[in-house]
């Protein structure tokens, strides 16, 4: 196995997992000396495209900006989610996951659902592709209003059947979305391989957060969202002052003219 994957199982109980977003190689290479997994998101579809939905974002637009995270990536491991339709048998699941892999040499893919993709999972791990699983909210199939998981004992129960299944069919970890506190610290104690939740409380042994929100590029107002920083200031400051400087002849001085 992937001695970055067998670093990540060696932190369950002992050190949490931090794991943020990128989508391109400036933002990775910031990243990279602080995280323990870089994701490539099928989130880029609402955060760079302003897609309602990540249905719309396809497998060449992921395998695009993974290419320019993979230059900016030395250190952690790189998961690329495998988008809505790449993954809806067996057959279909491994020659994207391949391509992916080739294409990008990136670690490992990410697929959402539990049961229900327990077979394709089993498979892919059998063709030794580490998946990284996913259950609770699942962007790609939820209709509607996304509503926090684990509220009843149905829920529940089902969550964890879901974590078990993607233990037993070779997954090396699981990302809790939108998951209560309770049956998320439950999963966690249940499970042998490591959980990273998002909006799923401190009991997973580590989190995920998309970078632009931390920084605050975007405008997401989820409740599990905690900005940092509002970078937009500062971009927005760096580009007056170049604006102004062009305009009053300040810029460029010959310093930085050939």
């Amino acid at each position: 196995m992937n001695f970055k994957i067998n670093k990540i199982l060696n932190k369950k109980n002992k050190s949490k997992i931090v794991c943020l977003t990128a989508y391109s190689k400036n933002i990775a290479q910031i990243i990279d000396k602080h995280v323990d997994i870089v994701l490539v998101g099928d989130s880029l579809g609402s955060v760079l495209y302003d897609f309602k939905t990540t249905r719309k974002v396809n497998l060449k637009m992921m395998i695009e900006h993974t290419k320019s995270v993979r230059v900016g990536v030395t250190k952690s491991l790189l998961v690329i989610d495998l988008p809505y339709n790449t993954y809806r048998n067996k057959s279909e699941a491994l020659r994207n996951s391949k391509k992916a892999i080739k294409d990008t040499k990136c670690d490992a893919v990410k697929i959402e659902g539990g049961i229900r993709v327990k077979n394709i999972v089993s498979h892919l791990v059998k063709n030794k592709i580490p998946v990284l699983g996913h259950i609770g909210i699942t962007p790609q199939t939820t209709k509607g209003k996304f509503k926090s998981k684990g509220k009843n004992e149905i829920e529940k129960r089902k969550l964890i059947k879901d974590a078990r299944a993607l233990e037993e069919s070779g997954a090396f970890g699981i990302v809790l979305e939108c998951i209560y506190g309770d049956i998320s610290k439950i999963i966690t104690k249940l499970v042998k391989i490591p959980t990273i939740g998002i909006g799923a409380s401190i009991h997973c042994d580590g989190q995920v957060l998309v970078t632009d929100d931390i920084l605050g590029l975007t405008n997401a107002k989820t409740k599990f969202v905690k900005k940092y920083i509002d970078i937009k200031k500062v971009i927005n400051s760096a580009v007056t002052k170049f604006k102004n400087e062009v305009k009053t002849g300040k810029y460029p001085k010959k310093k930085y003219s050939y």
